[in-house]
């Protein structure tokens, strides 16, 4: 189990109201380093790549240290198993991607995007 730093970057040069955060390369039993966006409060989240039998859990703290499975906008956790692009309900300080289960194929990108309210 490894902790996989993000990057992330501002794709619009002429402005730093949009954020992009991702984690590749997550396999079996890894987890994301944390980031601290709350700033960018309408977020959506998107799973890529081979699962081989694993879930992500999408998990956010306001502590930095117990994390809980955050929810859609059907109130349903994101705990992932196939690919996806939802949208992220509650806004913690902290997020990261967590990979449970899987096997020697899993390799999953974790891509968070956020706007800064206006």
């Amino acid at each position: 189990m490894a902790t996989v730093a993000p990057v992330t970057s501002y794709p619009f040069e002429t402005s730093l109201d949009v954020a992009v955060t991702s984690w590749s390369a997550l396999l079996a039993g890894d987890d994301g380093e944390p980031v601290r966006l709350a700033v960018f409060s309408d977020r959506s989240v998107q799973v890529a790549g081979t699962f081989g039998g694993a879930s992500v859990t999408i998990g956010g703290s306001n502590d930095g240290i117990t994390y809980h499975a955050l929810t859609d906008t059907l109130g349903s956790a994101l705990t992932i198993t196939a690919a996806t692009l939802r949208q992220i309900v509650e806004l913690p300080v902290w997020i990261k991607p967590r990979v449970f289960g899987g096997d020697g194929t899993t390799n999953l990108t974790v891509t968070m995007a956020g706007r800064r309210s206006v």
